[in-house]
């Protein structure tokens, strides 16, 4: 699976809560004043479909696209990468960072060491 750049990313997230769809659905989707013209946004897709996260059916010349990677799939490949380039694939390292950064209350830290004793 090849990482996406956060404009593919931001397209993906849209279509994955689309299903299938058509890139002027997409464009609709998108919040930004003014829209993005349509040919960027085609090309995106187009890139999206050589990457290999999007199929397509072709009705004539238009196309109706769908994802072939699901969001949880690319979740668990983007959470492994960062896991990996920030935390050296160490548990304690991004539980550590957790509990700091995110300040998590003593309630969700009880449920965390819940869990860990369950596994």
């Amino acid at each position: 699976m090849e990482e996406l750049t956060k404009t593919e990313e931001r397209i993906m997230h849209i279509i994955w809560d689309l299903g299938r769809c058509f890139v002027k659905d997409i464009i609709d989707k998108i919040d930004d004043d003014p829209k993005p013209p349509y040919n960027t946004v085609s090309s995106v897709v187009r890139i999206l479909e050589k990457k290999a996260y999007l199929g397509f059916k072709a009705y004539g010349k238009t196309y109706e696209y769908f994802p072939l990677i699901s969001k949880e799939e690319y979740g668990q490949f983007s959470f492994k990468k960062v896991f990996a380039n920030y935390f050296n694939n160490s548990a304690e390292s991004l539980l550590s960072f957790m509990a700091k950064e995110e300040k998590l209350s003593v309630s969700e830290l009880d449920k965390l060491k819940k869990f860990i004793d369950n596994q």
